[in-house]
Protein backbone atom coordinates (compact mmCIF):
# COMPACT_ATOMS: atom_id res chain seq x y z
CA UNK A 1 0.00 0.00 0.00
CA UNK A 2 2.60 2.41 0.89
CA UNK A 3 4.77 2.16 -2.32
CA UNK A 4 1.75 2.86 -4.25
CA UNK A 5 1.19 5.84 -2.30
CA UNK A 6 4.52 7.00 -3.60
CA UNK A 7 4.35 5.76 -6.97
CA UNK A 8 1.48 7.66 -7.32
CA UNK A 9 2.88 10.30 -5.84
CA UNK A 10 5.31 10.58 -8.27
CA UNK A 11 3.40 9.77 -10.60
CA UNK A 12 1.52 12.89 -10.32
CA UNK A 13 4.50 15.25 -10.52
CA UNK A 14 6.15 13.29 -13.24
CA UNK A 15 9.39 11.78 -11.67
CA UNK A 16 9.63 8.04 -12.19
CA UNK A 17 10.47 6.16 -8.81
CA UNK A 18 14.22 5.35 -9.46
CA UNK A 19 14.47 8.97 -9.37
CA UNK A 20 12.95 9.88 -5.84
CA UNK A 21 14.19 6.79 -4.30
CA UNK A 22 17.62 8.13 -5.29
CA UNK A 23 16.48 11.42 -4.12
CA UNK A 24 15.06 10.48 -0.90
CA UNK A 25 18.85 8.59 -0.46
CA UNK A 26 20.63 11.60 -1.36
CA UNK A 27 18.62 14.03 0.84
CA UNK A 28 19.11 11.43 3.85
CA UNK A 29 22.98 11.51 3.35
CA UNK A 30 23.08 15.20 3.04
CA UNK A 31 20.33 16.05 5.47
CA UNK A 32 19.62 13.72 8.09
CA UNK A 33 22.88 11.68 8.95
CA UNK A 34 24.75 13.70 9.77
CA UNK A 35 22.69 13.73 13.25
CA UNK A 36 20.26 10.31 12.89
CA UNK A 37 23.67 8.31 11.41
CA UNK A 38 24.72 6.88 8.22
CA UNK A 39 22.11 4.13 9.21
CA UNK A 40 19.45 6.14 11.40
CA UNK A 41 20.50 4.48 14.02
CA UNK A 42 21.11 7.54 16.07
CA UNK A 43 23.91 9.66 17.55
CA UNK A 44 24.66 11.17 20.76
CA UNK A 45 21.37 13.08 21.80
CA UNK A 46 19.85 12.84 18.39
CA UNK A 47 17.21 9.87 18.16
CA UNK A 48 16.94 6.55 16.37
CA UNK A 49 14.94 6.62 13.08
CA UNK A 50 15.64 3.03 11.91
CA UNK A 51 12.47 1.08 12.99
CA UNK A 52 9.97 3.56 12.76
CA UNK A 53 7.46 3.22 10.40
CA UNK A 54 7.04 5.34 7.32
CA UNK A 55 3.56 7.06 8.34
CA UNK A 56 5.15 8.27 11.85
CA UNK A 57 8.21 9.58 9.99
CA UNK A 58 5.95 11.35 6.97
CA UNK A 59 3.68 12.52 9.84
CA UNK A 60 6.26 14.22 12.06
CA UNK A 61 8.45 15.90 9.09
CA UNK A 62 5.01 17.22 7.69
CA UNK A 63 4.82 18.90 11.53
CA UNK A 64 8.37 20.01 11.45
CA UNK A 65 7.39 21.89 7.48
CA UNK A 66 4.74 23.55 9.08
CA UNK A 67 6.95 25.17 12.14
CA UNK A 68 5.13 22.68 14.53
CA UNK A 69 7.07 22.27 17.58
CA UNK A 70 6.64 18.86 18.55
CA UNK A 71 9.59 17.73 20.55
CA UNK A 72 12.47 19.19 21.76
CA UNK A 73 14.68 19.02 18.78
CA UNK A 74 11.88 21.11 16.89
CA UNK A 75 14.25 23.95 16.74
CA UNK A 76 16.65 21.54 14.72
CA UNK A 77 14.63 19.85 12.82
CA UNK A 78 11.60 22.59 11.20
CA UNK A 79 14.54 24.23 9.16
CA UNK A 80 15.52 20.66 7.90
CA UNK A 81 12.13 20.38 6.77
CA UNK A 82 11.18 23.49 5.18
CA UNK A 83 12.06 22.75 2.05
CA UNK A 84 10.83 19.19 1.42
CA UNK A 85 8.50 18.28 -0.90
CA UNK A 86 5.52 16.05 0.28
CA UNK A 87 6.99 13.25 -2.77
CA UNK A 88 10.03 14.05 -0.73
CA UNK A 89 8.86 13.38 2.42
CA UNK A 90 7.07 10.39 1.73
CA UNK A 91 9.79 8.89 -0.27
CA UNK A 92 12.16 9.99 2.52
CA UNK A 93 9.89 8.45 4.99
CA UNK A 94 9.80 5.13 3.28
CA UNK A 95 13.58 5.09 3.20
CA UNK A 96 14.15 5.27 6.28
CA UNK A 97 11.48 2.85 7.59
CA UNK A 98 12.14 0.08 4.90
CA UNK A 99 16.13 0.14 4.08
CA UNK A 100 17.23 1.14 8.11
CA UNK A 101 16.81 -1.59 10.33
Amino acid sequence: MRKIAIATALWIIGSPFATAAESASEIYSGLCANCHGPTAKGMASYPRLAGQPADYLEMRLKQYRAGETVSWNSALMIPMATDLSDAEITALADLIANEFQ
